[in-house]
């Protein structure tokens, strides 16, 4: 079996032997600061260890910085089309970029 790279996404190492990381991804409007908090909460409850958010447009990267202020997990990025969109999202303290692959 092939061993691959170690990355780190927040405090959690992924992949090189380490042990698979629980994730999901919230499908609130990522916007909806309160609703979002309390997707992450129930997904960290339920064992979750990264969570992942839509990020559709620049709005919605700069709405990061509020909810870092109130997670203990790893948030990811998802984005589509708009690089600008990543770079705003890693201004803001986003853990990790997702490209969607459809782009």
């Amino acid at each position: 079996m092939r061993k691959s790279k170690v990355v780190k996404v927040g405090n959690i190492l992924i992949g090189g032997g380490n042990r698979i990381s629980i994730q999901s991804m919230t499908n609130t409007d990522t916007k909806d600061v309160r609703s979002t908090l309390q997707q992450i909460d129930a997904l960290v409850k339920a064992g979750c260890e990264i969570v992942r958010i839509s990020l559709p447009d620049l709005e919605s990267a700069k709405v990061v910085k509020e909810l870092k202020k109130h997670v203990s997990v790893p948030l990811v990025g998802d984005i589509h089309f708009d690089h600008r969109i990543a770079i705003e999202a890693i201004k803001n303290g986003i853990d990790k970029i997702r490209i969607n692959p459809g782009n």
